[in-house]
């Protein structure tokens, strides 16, 4: 009886607070007071802004979730920076009454650096761990900790920006930081794993998807000819290219093997995926597969001879010249405004895509090596997307208001304590990007693309295990023929 009534309470006060909210869409729609009930109460974050489009539910709320995570990684890259203290102090003519205020040192020394950074992303990590534990097993948006989860935006704010405050509280500063930066690289690692695995995954789905169409139309087999033939002289190309401009006659060694062994890891998984006994267990596996692998595997081929320390040798005027590094790119590593603009662009860019395209309900099911039958499979060319159609239902779902779509009444369209563990693992691989890996003390954003064997071996070793990744999905079958592999 207790819990019936606990539950019937629980009922009672979300559909009240929704009813509450759907008078305000109706007939208050721009009054103030219906952004501050938007913002304080569980409705859709779209009521917040009049000149919105209809949003769903479910992409609203990762949106919202998404831009915080944007406002605290910007505040990181700020943090990094070293010109941004003296531009303030420049600029601000309280500037050092007000650090001397807060007890941030006389310049606000405690607030910049690496330390700072460490501490605000561990705040953002405990914020989005708090919340994986607490959206776990949530099936519905109808419970309480669902409206926990869509909703009361201005009160998730300000519990975000507690949780990064308090972290200049924590004692033992020295402890702390050498603890979280182990923990920051742990989690950083699991974060690019996991990107990985889908990469993989996303490999054999395409694929998947388009031998399906084959059996109604041929031109499917035109289209897997062709892209298939794109990507390997991409790969083809781009190893070419590294040869030509970062090795040379003499010299350039760790470069000549490397490339050397990445075309040869990229030459193996294209003849592994093509052996009879795999395509015996595995009718799927073909080289559009392998060859996005291999365009992978040149970018971060690419990537990491960029990132790696440059050689210098005595020329016969005894000056230090680099060599191994390709001419046409010095010029730009000298405009540290384009650097560190372009630099923070793209990671915040890379991370967001990752995270969001990694929290769908199919890319959580992925993981836990859940697929769709494949008699189900539709060939399309945007088979990333649902097929045509499944929008219907949800327009159904549309409250009296026009702007919010409650698109997950019957189920989540993804998981709840997924996204905010994948959030969470960001938060880390922020930090440690951010930081310059294990090169830390000397790391600021101005000097983003900076060469450092962390960040070199960093990249390397993602582009082995995605490799590794890919050739067991490839042989698991023929190692354990008792067991059922999908993919």
């Amino acid at each position: 009886m207790r819990a019936w009534a606990a539950g019937s309470r629980a009922e009672v006060w979300s559909c009240s607070a929704l009813g509450g909210f759907a008078m305000c869409r109706e007939f208050l729609w721009f009054s103030p007071f219906c952004w501050l009930a938007c913002c304080c109460g569980p409705a859709g974050c779209a009521l917040c802004c009049g000149c919105c489009p209809k949003f769903r539910q479910s992409r609203s709320t990762r949106f919202m979730y998404a831009l915080y995570f944007i406002l605290v990684a910007l505040l990181c890259c700020v943090m990094m920076s070293k010109t941004m203290p003296k531009e303030m102090k420049e600029h601000i003519p309280f500037y050092e009454d007000l650090c001397k205020g807060i007890k941030a040192g006389d310049t606000c020394q405690n607030l910049v650096g690496y330390s700072a950074v460490y501490r605000v992303c561990f705040g953002m990590a405990c914020f989005f761990f708090i919340f994986c534990l607490l959206t776990l097993k949530i099936n519905n948006s109808k419970s309480c900790r669902a409206h926990i989860h869509n909703g009361f935006w201005f009160f998730k704010l300000l519990l975000l920006g507690a949780m990064c405050s308090g972290a200049f509280f924590i004692p033992d500063q020295e402890t702390f930081l050498n603890a979280w930066r182990y923990v920051g690289a742990i989690g950083a690692f699991i974060f690019i794993g996991i990107q990985l695995i889908l990469l993989v995954e996303f490999a054999h789905k395409w694929n998947k998807n388009w031998t399906a169409g084959t059996a109604s139309n041929k031109l499917w087999y035109a289209s897997l000819a062709l892209v298939t033939l794109v990507m390997y002289s991409i790969a083809a190309g781009g190893f070419i290219l590294m040869a030509v401009f970062y090795t040379q006659k003499d010299g350039c060694v760790e470069n000549k093997i490397l490339l050397g062994a990445n075309g040869g890891l990229c030459l193996l998984i294209s003849l592994v995926a093509i052996l009879p006994c795999v395509q015996n267990r595995q009718p799927n596996s073909g080289l559009l597969q392998s060859g996005l692998i291999s365009c992978y595997v040149t970018y971060l081929t690419f990537s990491a001879l960029s990132s790696k320390p440059v050689e210098l040798v005595l020329d016969d005027r005894g000056k230090n010249v680099t060599i191994c590094v390709p001419d046409f790119g010095q010029d730009l590593y000298r405009d540290e405004n384009l650097v560190t603009g372009l630099g923070t662009t793209l990671l915040i860019a890379c991370i967001l895509y990752s995270c969001l395209t990694s929290t769908t309900r199919a890319s959580s099911d992925a993981l836990q090596g859940r697929y769709a039958a494949p008699e189900l499979e539709v060939a399309r060319c945007c088979f990333c997307f649902g097929p045509d159609g499944e929008d219907t239902e949800e327009q159904q779902n549309v409250k009296e208001g026009p702007r919010v779509i409650y698109d997950e009444k019957k189920g989540t369209v993804y998981s709840y304590s997924y996204f905010h563990f994948v959030f969470f693992l960001a938060s880390l691989y922020v930090m440690m990007t951010v930081t310059n890996w294990f090169n830390y003390e000397s790391a600021n954003i101005e000097t983003f693309f900076s060469r450092s064997w962390s960040i070199f071996w960093v990249k390397m070793a993602s582009c082995w295990i995605c490799v590794l990744l890919y050739l067991w999905t490839l042989v698991a079958p023929l190692c354990c023929p008792s067991r059922q592999f999908s993919v």
